[in-house]
């Protein structure tokens, strides 16, 4: 279970590398991602959210937006706080959903994930 964005891209390589060993690897994520997206070399299993995909992605190119912004610093600074909580609260909110899904929670016990 991976956090999107640049530590999905960094663990990605890892994963390849542990399938290449022999190894199942199993990785569970929202089905509206960044870029978390299915492999062959490993199985996917994914979950709902409560957002889109158009909203995702609306949310991150905004934050990423503000960096470039004119306006004071103060100004900046709330809006960058405004953004993280955006997109801290998609984080949550998937979260949330994971653990309430039963069916892939009983999968993960019973493969003893």
């Amino acid at each position: 279970v991976s956090v999107d964005g640049s530590p999905w891209l960094s663990l990605r390589e890892g994963l390849d590398i542990l399938r290449q060993r022999g190894h199942e690897v199993v990785v569970v994520a929202p089905e509206v991602s960044l870029h978390i997206k299915p492999s062959e070399n490993f199985v996917m299993k994914m979950y709902s959210v409560p957002y889109t995909q158009e909203e995702l992605d609306k949310a991150f190119k905004a934050f990423v937006h503000i960096a470039f912004e004119e306006g004071s610093f103060l100004e900046r600074f709330l809006k960058v706080i405004e953004g993280m909580k955006r997109v801290t609260d998609l984080g949550f909110s998937s979260c949330r959903h994971l653990l309430q899904n039963k069916e892939l929670i009983r999968y993960l016990e019973e493969s003893k994930f």
